[in-house]
């Protein structure tokens, strides 16, 4: 049986859907921009400019830096946003972001001019080169404050952990 409707899936000309996703933000050294609070503004104006729609913004929240503590303090933040990006290409972006601000990669953990985490995306859940939710995302204070200013009633899509029992368990 054939049909006259569009296969709109396999369409190269319709766009695809946009959908939520959460981006937390850190900074606690200075990039091209300035000190860390000035990148993160940047930061945001830059990713809604690459076509991410932005929704809302946590307040900016300064942090011990972790595991080393004598590191400069970080300024973090959480985003939501909505795009029509596939996961891996909204990754691609992020990265990319963060080398435009500076960002090098040497050690796990080191001081850095901006990180961008993607910590959610429409709820999905996947293992393989991307993991979603961000795997550590339950483990982290600094990311769950300001998960909770932006969205307070989301919930960890493997646990079911809402924020507020997440923050609790720390």
């Amino acid at each position: 049986m054939t049909s006259n409707k569009p296969d709109i899936e396999n369409d190269p000309g319709t766009p695809a859907p946009m959908v939520p996703v959460l981006i937390s933000l850190g900074a606690n050294i200075a990039s091209p921009v300035g000190m860390p609070a000035r990148t993160l503004k940047a930061a945001l104006a830059s990713l809604a400019g690459a076509g991410l729609e932005f929704i809302a913004v946590s307040p900016f929240y300064e942090t011990e830096a972790w595991p080393d503590p004598t590191d400069p303090a970080f300024m973090n933040a959480v985003a939501a946003f909505r795009t029509n990006l596939q996961p891996l290409a909204l990754m691609t972006l992020l990265h990319e972001v963060e080398t435009g601000f500076g960002r090098k990669r040497s050690v796990p953990n080191a001081p850095r001019a901006l990180d961008l985490d993607l910590l959610d995306y429409a709820g999905r859940i996947e293992q393989g080169s991307l993991t979603l939710p961000h795997p550590r995302i339950a483990e982290r204070r600094f990311v769950l404050e300001p998960l909770k200013a932006v969205a307070p009633n989301w919930r960890h899509p493997v646990s079911g952990r809402g924020v507020d029992e997440l923050l609790n368990s720390l």
